[in-house]
């Protein structure tokens, strides 16, 4: 009997750490697949890593999406640039299935080898909207601008007003080369005023300058609250912030010497990551959020659609529409990829001129 008893302890113990073993084998086997650039399994949730601005937006159509699919969107906003050097860094452990930012960065995205050809049908956007190589497409028109303080008549502020001493300590934008946005406020002056022309304008905005933003929404409730009086930021965005928040602050687009004021386009751009853990539920969020019933209510989030069919839809809501903001603005063309080509070197000096 106790020879019987000593075996079944001996059965019973080997059962336990086989099944130990088992369970710890188990473990550590998802824990290796997750996040490797295959689909976890289930498809009912997907990720995407986005530029701030069109939140508002992204709540209700994530929801419809939700509805019609059953597949989650776990949404992460950022700067333009903070969301593309997440991605990069995640190469080794994916995280994010889509990518959404604003130009160059989604050219450097395209570069750094961190998109993939998603496979969506793009023929319903203009060739000059998207990638030829397919690694991505422009989701939202939207483009530069600026906003102000209730207290600063903007009516016919130019850039040299922002010059100003009383400006000093309450004026900022968002860093080039880190945020879409203050990028853009960049090529607007090299385009403005050459490149040298820039760096000279820009080096004397610094002694206003409060310091550097890696975001640009961020700046919205400072100007708000009037601990900035003036800051950049986008027409989709500020117009977005306007309605949703209350916000009083005003946009406007600074003049030149001659009065003329102008923009530059800093369009919402959207591809698949490299190794995306989620792609068929990903190319399914893309397609929707291309999806004509999806677009058409870009007009009421103050964005423009990047269908050609709908890129002038009326809005349907009350409020400044986009391209009431825009009228008498000139639209300055810009090659982002040559942008792309010289950017490290356009940062360096604006970092030598302003001292940042």
């Amino acid at each position: 009997m106790r020879t019987s008893n000593t075996q079944g302890r001996l059965t019973r113990t080997i059962s336990r750490t086989a099944l130990i073993i088992a369970s710890v084998s188990a473990v550590a086997l998802t824990a290796g697949c997750s996040g490797t650039g295959t689909d976890s399994g289930d498809g009912k949730t997907v990720t995407v890593y986005s530029a701030d601005g069109v939140g508002s937006w992204y709540t209700t159509q994530f929801a419809e999406f939700e509805k019609q699919t059953g597949i989650s969107v776990n949404l992460v906003e950022a700067g333009s640039g903070e969301v593309v050097n997440r991605v990069d860094k995640e190469q080794s452990n994916p995280q994010a299935d889509v990518l959404v930012t604003l130009p160059p960065f989604i050219q450097k995205a395209k570069s750094a080898g961190l998109l993939q050809d998603s496979g969506v049908d793009t023929t319903a956007v203009a060739a000059a909207d998207k990638d030829p190589e397919g690694k991505y497409v422009t989701l939202a028109g939207n483009y530069s601008s600026f906003i102000a303080n209730p207290s600063v008549d903007t009516t016919n502020i130019t850039w040299d007003d922002l010059l100003k001493p009383e400006y000093k300590g309450k004026l900022q934008y968002s860093t080039p080369g880190q945020a879409g946005d203050g990028t853009a406020v960049l090529i607007l002056l090299q385009n403005l005023l050459g490149k040298q022309g820039a760096l000279d304008y820009l080096g004397k905005l610094q002694a206003n300058n409060v310091g550097p933003s890696s975001s640009t929404g961020k700046l919205q409730a400072k100007v708000d609250k009037g601990e900035l009086v003036v800051a950049n930021g986008d027409v989709q965005m500020n117009l977005a912030n306007i309605k949703d928040k209350g916000s009083k602050f005003t946009l406007f687009f600074p003049a030149a010497a001659d009065g003329k004021r102008s923009t530059v386009a800093v369009p919402y751009v959207m591809g698949m990551t490299k190794g995306a853990p989620h792609k068929p539920a990903a190319e399914k969020l893309m397609e929707f959020l291309l999806s004509a019933d999806a677009q058409k209510t870009l007009p009421d989030a103050f964005a423009v659609p990047a269908r050609t069919e709908l890129r002038d839809a009326p809005a349907t809501g009350t409020g400044p529409s986009a391209a009431a903001t825009l009228k008498g603005v000139e639209i300055v063309n810009v090659d982002w990829n040559r942008v792309l080509r010289e950017l490290d070197g356009d940062v360096a000096t604006y970092q030598q001129a302003t001292g940042s």
